[in-house]
């Protein structure tokens, strides 16, 4: 029997949206990549995590089709679930903290390679997009809401092939825009999500958001 905690991540500040994830508690009883590969797919949120040792942070992250070395949405709610100050997914060593109602966690835009950024005239151009757009590979398309304070619409689409249309909220993706534009950022994306990030001189930055159980 599968110990299975269904998440939503990156909740919006009116409680609407978060992006739905899937945790193993005890990734032990899901042995293998074919068979963490298979579950994954079965369940088909935009990724299920892994956890395989707790008390070290040691986690395993799988869309429906691949196995990510980092995600954002996964770290932060795992981190959430665990109340871990650390995160060791394969990509490397994630710091993890709360700050109010929000759970944060520290990465790089390098773990999250892959994913295009696309600048759009306004938001009502990013909402007119249709899923998914037409094209090949990872797209992340935004536009400025209010750029002097940070404030920007984003939709993601993933367009891999495996059932996921839409990403509803996309913490490494937030990531690589941040440190493309190097401030920090008020994210709005999908129907309702919020995303904060903050950049840092190491090239580091930080990804925030709420969490919830799914009810």
């Amino acid at each position: 029997m599968v110990d299975l905690q269904v998440l939503r991540v990156f909740i919006g500040p009116d409680g609407r949206g978060g992006n739905l994830l899937g945790v193993v508690r005890d990734g032990g009883s899901v042995p293998g990549t074919a068979a963490r590969q298979r579950l994954a797919a079965e369940l088909g949120y935009s990724e299920t995590v892994f956890v395989d040792d707790a008390g070290r942070g040691v986690v395993d992250i799988w869309t429906p089709s691949v196995r990510l070395p980092f995600a954002g949405h996964p770290t932060v709610g795992v981190a959430w679930l665990l109340g871990a100050g650390v995160l060791r997914p394969p990509a490397g060593e994630v710091k993890a903290w709360s700050e109010g109602e929000f759970t944060w966690v520290r990465g790089r835009a390098a773990w999250a390679s892959g994913r295009r950024t696309e600048r759009f005239g306004s938001p009502a151009e990013v909402d007119a997009l249709p899923a998914p757009p037409p094209g090949e590979g990872w797209l992340y398309a935004w536009a400025w809401a209010d750029e002097a304070a940070g404030r920007v619409r984003a939709r993601a689409f993933p367009r891999r092939g495996d059932g996921i249309v839409e990403d509803e909220a996309t913490g490494a993706a937030a990531l690589v825009l941040t440190a493309e534009l190097a401030r920090p950022l008020d994210v709005r994306q999908g129907v309702g999500s919020q995303i904060l990030t903050r950049v840092h001189p190491d090239g580091t930055a930080d990804i925030g958001g709420r969490v919830a159980l799914a009810s």
